[in-house]
């Protein structure tokens, strides 16, 4: 009987102590508004919006320790839309239909080599870039996102068969990479994906750049998602994205310089060639514990060719938003956009968007348009 209790109690003790060692968690941000654009598509909306401030979205990530300072690390994560509960996407949700459509991936984490992962995960102008534009500062504004979301700032889609490597950090830098593999048979190159990022943070001084390569993923169902929202011509048979860009913390502000340029080479509808430069500064400011504003500006010039008609478009973005903080998980919020566009292409022989604001929302009929949000949020 001794001898019984004795194993029972060690083994009891064993399992206490591989359960110490390992974690799951379950996380998430509920956003949900009533939103008001002035035209979409020639006619005012009033609607419920969800995901305009930020992503609705839950998850669950975890880790194990393995020892020697190396754990196995997975994250599943899924975007909805909270005005229905679906996965589908729709005007207000920049997430594709499936469950774990943001990121599905395992891997491990060492404290001395750095973190490789693989599976469904964000490029590196997402982890590199996004943190210093307005759309991904401290949970973001999705509306801040530049026009059509041309470089994927917004971070509205991911990249699929992904294998990603992220270093640890030496003194203040950090680097890694992914590559996309395009899981066609006999196509090694159609549809994959790769990209690498740098970073350096120095006290209240970050600094960043990035570069992220797509080839032809439209002919390959399990490639990325659509890389550009909003424009209405398929997917480019290859599209390039790279940007610098830096920001400066100083008491209760940040703020902050981003440059991006995308192109896109071939699209499959109308034989469209199309690239972006894009400006953005960016600040935010705490007036209080509680209280917060933000702002930003971006100035984003394109050049575009299609069946022999070309056109330069530039389209001018501001973004201004208070969010008050009701707890440290909830908070209440009004953001306005104004956006205007310096031609109509659509008089140009190009069927390109007159706006997109974000490249989220329904591109207005006329040459400007304005958008103003209000609404919760709950981070959990």
């Amino acid at each position: 009987m001794k001898k019984t209790l004795m194993v029972a109690g060690v083994l009891g003790a064993f399992a206490m102590s591989a359960q110490a060692q390992s974690s799951v968690t379950l996380y998430g941000s509920l956003d949900a508004g009533l939103a008001y654009v002035n035209n979409a598509g020639g006619s005012s909306l009033w609607a419920q919006s969800s995901g305009l401030l930020s992503n609705t979205y839950f998850g669950l990530k975890g880790t194990e320790d393995l020892g020697g300072g190396t754990k196995a690390i997975f994250k599943l994560e899924s975007g909805f839309n909270l005005n229905n509960g679906s996965f589908s996407p729709g005007y207000f949700t920049g997430n594709s239909s499936g469950m774990f459509t943001r990121q599905a991936f395992v891997g491990l984490q060492n404290n001395q080599f750095g973190t490789l992962t693989l599976g469904r995960q964000f490029d590196s102008v997402a982890d590199y870039l996004t943190p210093l534009a307005l759309a991904g500062q401290a949970g973001g504004i999705n509306l801040a996102a530049h026009p059509f979301n041309n470089d994927n700032i917004g971070a509205q889609s991911a990249t699929s068969n992904a294998i990603k490597y992220e270093s640890v950090n030496y003194a203040g830098f950090h680097f890694g990479g992914q590559y996309g593999f395009s899981n066609a048979p006999g196509a090694f190159a159609t549809g994959r994906q790769y990209s690498v990022g740098v970073g350096y943070e120095n006290g209240p001084f970050k600094v960043a750049a990035a570069y992220d390569q797509m080839n032809n993923v439209g002919a390959n169902a399990n490639a990325t998602a659509a890389p550009v929202q909003g424009l209405g011509f398929g997917y480019a048979d290859v599209q390039r994205t790279f940007g610098v860009g830096a920001n400066y913390a100083y008491g209760p502000g940040t703020v902050g310089l981003l440059w991006t340029h995308s192109r896109l080479q071939d699209m499959t509808v109308g034989n469209l060639n199309a690239r972006f430069d894009n400006i953005e500064l960016n600040g935010t400011y705490g007036l209080t514990p509680a209280l917060a504003l933000v702002g930003e500006y971006t100035y984003t010039w394109s050049r575009m060719t299609e069946n022999g008609n070309s056109s330069s478009p530039k389209w001018h973005s501001v973004t201004l938003g208070a969010d008050y903080g009701l707890s440290r998980r909830t908070d209440v919020y009004l953001a306005g956009v104004y956006q205007h566009s310096s031609s109509n292409d659509n008089s140009n022989g190009l069927n390109v968007a007159n706006t997109s604001i974000g490249g989220i929302l329904p591109s207005s009929s006329t040459q400007s348009q304005v958008a103003v949000t209000t609404g919760i949020r709950h981070r959990f």
